[in-house]
């Protein structure tokens, strides 16, 4: 029988070889709830590294999404336009409260949310805007910003997979009013499940701190700025346990080197590419002059006329695990009851169906990379 090549995973979570360590300090000092030393580490680097007013752990990105919900109190029927091309959380957090998010298509570039649509899909009920910065490459969002002071309207950042990344020198995550980052086991910097939400208006950190800690002001009673802590709204538990935060600080100390490495990986794909989109049987990814990204992922949009399908199932049977990403939210069964489409989404529809993403995390070699590239040009050209 031929011999079969070693598997090439899609992902392989990186770890820096601290993480047990921290786990077992917070451990050895019985600090195991939430808000201990180490959720302050990390509270106190997010805020530093980002620049936002108020850095937040949450148990995960889905979480400080739903918290900008509450923290905007939207209520049922509010309209709060977004991209389809995204995760269902970006959706889910916002018709929790009984909103509709209105989809609006994305350029064909970026993928993002295309900031030229978005006026025309504003309406009275309109609450906010949230962008959602695909594969760690921001939105326009000097143009957001100023559709959204014309209308008074909010801003949110879907940042998940935007930590490190940067729009005209700022991080994703704190140019609009909130921002959300994921730390998935899928992302750049990790804690298995996990996420943060940032607040950039200074006025909305004490009620972030109420709504987190199950709509109480426990926060301040530890601050000694009260003498009681009582039920002040409605909240949640959106904190994480400390383990979490011991494992993410682990994370976060090396979280440059680790960006540095996926960084090194992406422009090694880009250039392999290349003469595979000269041709015209894909597109790279498009990263504008203004972004810094951070190398979450590399995707190609394979060429009109090649099946995707078969190409994934090739990749598999030759033991490489490359995936497609979204299915669109306004032609999910979820997305046609509660959400509502602006204009027809062609963009959103054909650049979705031709996206493959391909494997990338620390530790991927470049023979492995070479091989990867070697049987994605083989099945392009195949006919």
């Amino acid at each position: 029988m031929p011999a079969v090549d070693a598997p090439i995973p899609f992902n392989r979570p990186y770890m820096t070889g601290k993480e047990l360590y921290y786990i077992a300090q917070a451990h050895f000092n019985g600090s195991l709830a939430g808000d201990g030393a180490f959720t302050k580490r990390c509270h106190e680097w997010l805020q530093e590294q980002a620049g936002c007013a108020r850095a937040l752990l949450t148990h995960s990105c889905t979480a400080a999404l739903e918290m900008t919900a509450l923290l905007l109190d939207i209520q049922p029927g509010d309209e709060v336009i977004m991209p389809s091309f995204t995760f269902v959380s970006t959706a889910n957090a916002f018709v929790l409260r009984g909103a509709v998010p209105v989809f609006v298509d994305i350029r064909a570039d970026t993928l993002n949310l295309d900031e030229t649509l978005i006026e025309a899909a504003i309406t009275p009920r309109t609450k906010a805007i949230v962008v959602v910065h695909y594969a760690g490459v921001a939105c326009e969002m000097d143009a957001i910003l100023r559709i959204a002071r014309k209308h008074g309207l909010h801003v949110i950042e879907d940042a998940a997979q935007g930590v490190m990344s940067r729009y005209k020198g700022r991080s994703l995550g704190t140019i609009g009013d909130l921002g959300a980052y994921s730390f998935h086991e899928t992302k750049n910097v990790i804690s298995g499940e996990g996420g943060a939400l940032l607040v950039n208006n200074p006025q909305m950190t004490q009620q972030a701190e109420i709504i987190r800690e199950k709509g109480t002001d426990r926060s301040r009673f530890f601050r000694n700025e009260v003498d009681k802590y009582t039920w002040q709204t409605v909240g949640s538990s959106f904190l994480p346990g400390e383990l979490i935060a011991a494992f993410l600080w682990a994370q976060l100390e090396e979280a440059e080197r680790i960006t540095q490495v996926r960084l090194t990986n992406w422009q090694r794909y880009h250039e392999l590419l290349q003469p595979l989109e000269a041709q015209g049987l894909l597109r790279r990814p498009v990263i504008p002059a203004d972004c810094q990204h951070n190398a979450h992922m590399y995707y190609v949009l394979l060429a009109p006329g090649i099946d995707r399908q078969r190409v994934l199932d090739e990749l598999k049977r030759q033991n490489i695990f490359s995936v497609f990403h979204y299915v669109p939210l306004h032609s999910s069964p979820a997305g046609e009851h509660y959400g509502r489409a602006h204009g027809e989404l062609a963009i959103t529809d054909q650049q979705s169906a031709r996206l493959i993403r391909l494997p990338l995390w620390v530790g991927l070699s470049e023979s492995q990379q070479g091989r990867v590239v070697d049987e994605l040009a083989r099945l392009c050209t195949e006919k």
